[in-house]
């Protein structure tokens, strides 16, 4: 043990006699680790925001959301396709003039009874409405869904319970709020069995939802909504006592007293038209993963029957999308990773190339060494202490750089990065790694020196 040790003490010496020089030696390391912990940061990141909004998004979902804007174009560009194969205007005038009855409730249970690959189906409808309770009133959501709205979305109670079957049934005012909303108008009482007025009707509370974290790029990409600052009634209940769109006559499209932010819509082209639609979206969780794609199809050939081959709606697949987004973000960490790693074989490199210098400009001290009694397997030992002692410092400050990078990435960038100890594990062993690796060449061309020749070495 004195022999390793006092070879240790020896290199230990060699490391801090040339300090400039042996931390120019490890500023490749620095670097390389530094950029391995801050990519593999990200990279943890980016996987922990597409977890999060597949949680959202619920499993193996399909999405189907009603198109408003666009529409006349859309119709013109049919009408174009049409006359040009026909030969005939007529045929695109009468194909623009197809009317659609939009997304409606017979849709969902027409999707619900009719295929046998799908498990739920949550039609819903909303409508921008400030509650109201006491002197407290905020801006909230007023959405009507079923009971599989919840199910579908992994959303569970905090207190109080889900809609009954004859809240369902019988339309009854009754309403579960989100975490925000209950947070905000009952800072200091129980909500469960007190009454919140939402878009002019006394909604009964049976029931609030834990809290969730949404992120805000999923919620335009994906249709998910801020589940915290809504209020859920039952369908039936916002078809009954609020506002049925599937109702709307010619008599109200052109000047009866309904509110036009509900049912008018500005499409691009500047004109409004009326929001013939019952049902902002519908989803539907499918059995299995595998069905997913099929069954987008068999939904939308369905629709397109229903709605007279006109397209006014649109059918995602959010899952699909997710995993594909996750795919291109795992793709470029890895070439990050694997950039971020070259910093690491530079660095090796660079350690090579000086602990071969100092073997050279050694010469006599390891034929002095050799001479009195020095094996060559100490020499080696020497010379490679020195290497791991430079690669393993550059790997300590490296470590700190690449946590304090993160953080800063974080911090200015608003990119979600997660350091984890595994990552700081594995840079630490790939310093020492290289350290010996690349250190080894080195250490044994010292020891493979003649004591004779190193002696008379000027």
């Amino acid at each position: 043990m004195e022999r390793y040790a006092q070879i240790f003490n020896m290199a230990l010496d060699a490391v801090f006699a040339n300090k400039f020089r042996s931390m120019l030696t490890a500023l490749g390391i620095i670097f390389g680790v530094a950029a391995v912990i801050s990519m593999m940061a990200i990279g943890r990141g980016a996987q922990k925001e597409i977890l999060d909004q597949m949680k959202l998004v619920g499993v193996n979902n399909i999405v189907i959301m009603p198109v408003n804007k666009g529409d006349k174009k859309k119709q013109e560009s049919q009408s174009s396709d049409n006359s040009s194969s026909s030969s005939s205007s007529s045929s695109g005038k009468k194909a623009a003039e197809k009317f659609s009855p939009g997304l409606s409730l017979r849709d969902a249970n027409a999707i619900r009874e009719i295929l046998p690959t799908v498990s739920r189906v949550s039609p819903e409808v909303g409508y921008d409405a400030p509650a109201v309770f006491g002197n407290k009133s905020i801006d909230s959501r007023l959405v009507g869904v079923t009971n599989d709205f919840f199910g579908i979305f992994n959303l569970e109670m905090e207190k109080g319970s889900a809609f009954s079957k004859l809240d369902q049934e019988k339309g009854q005012t009754v309403c579960i709020l989100g975490a925000g909303v209950a947070a905000r108008l009952f800072t200091d009482s129980d909500p469960i069995g007190q009454s919140v007025k939402v878009g002019g009707v006394w909604l009964t509370v049976v029931g609030v939802l834990k809290g969730m974290a949404v992120n805000s790029n999923a919620t335009e990409n994906l249709g998910i909504n801020d589940y915290n600052a809504q209020v859920f009634t039952p369908l039936s209940t916002v078809f009954l006592r609020i506002k049925d769109r599937s109702l709307i006559t010619k008599a109200n499209i052109s000047g009866g007293g309904f509110d036009g932010g509900d049912f008018f819509v500005m499409t691009d082209d500047g004109n409004s038209k009326a929001q013939y639609n019952q049902l902002d979206k519908i989803v539907v969780q499918v059995n299995e993963s595998q069905a997913l794609s099929a069954t987008a199809e068999v939904i939308k050939r369905m629709l397109l029957r229903k709605h007279a081959s006109v397209e006014d709606f649109d059918v995602k697949v959010p899952e699909l999308l997710l995993k594909q987004e996750q795919r291109t973000k795992d793709i470029f960490n890895i070439v990050l990773g694997a950039i971020a790693s070259i910093s690491l074989l530079v660095g090796g490199i660079g350690i090579m190339n000086i602990m071969l210098a100092s073997v050279m400009e050694r010469i006599r001290e390891i034929g002095v060494r050799l001479a009195i009694g020095a094996r060559r397997k100490d020499i080696i030992l020497q010379f490679l202490t020195e290497a791991t002692l430079i690669s393993l410092s550059g790997g300590l400050a490296g470590i700190i750089l690449g946590v304090v990078l993160a953080k800063l990435i974080t911090q200015f960038a608003d990119i979600l990065t997660i350091i984890s100890p595994l990552s700081i594990l594995i840079s630490f062993g790939v310093s020492a790694a290289v350290g010996i690796s690349f250190g080894y060449m080195p250490a044994r061309k010292a020891a493979e020196q003649d004591p004779v020749t190193s002696l008379r070495h000027e």
